[in-house]
């Protein structure tokens, strides 16, 4: 199993923030089926203000690129894309266009 955290910023409004955790309370069946497909066993969003972190368990044979080329190619997940995108802000530091951005693991403790 592999472990993924990513982070991304949403627009810092209360307003939009609320209607953004309730798109994610009613997530489309296709959109969940796509994740389920792609070998993502365990997703679970954090928000702290507007400020996400993303954190996904997968299958060994799990890479971000198949992910994203089967998204690129899933139309549902396209319109889902497009319609987060109006909540969602480039986290500083990223790369033009580029939307959830891969956290590098600084620390970890095993007892």
């Amino acid at each position: 199993m592999k472990r993924y955290i990513l982070a991304l910023d949403l627009v810092p409004d209360e307003k939009m923030i609320a209607a953004y955790e309730d798109w994610h309370r009613r997530v489309w069946p296709g959109v969940k089926r796509s994740i389920a497909d792609s070998g993502i066993l365990h997703m679970a969003i954090y928000r702290f203000a507007d400020r996400l972190c993303m954190v996904m368990e997968t299958t060994n044979e799990f890479t971000l690129e198949k992910k994203a080329a089967s998204d690129a190619a899933n139309t549902i997940v396209q319109e889902w894309e497009a319609l987060m995108w109006k909540y969602q802000r480039q986290i500083p530091g990223s790369k033009p266009g580029e939307k959830w951005v891969l956290m590098n693991k600084i620390f970890e403790i095993n007892s």
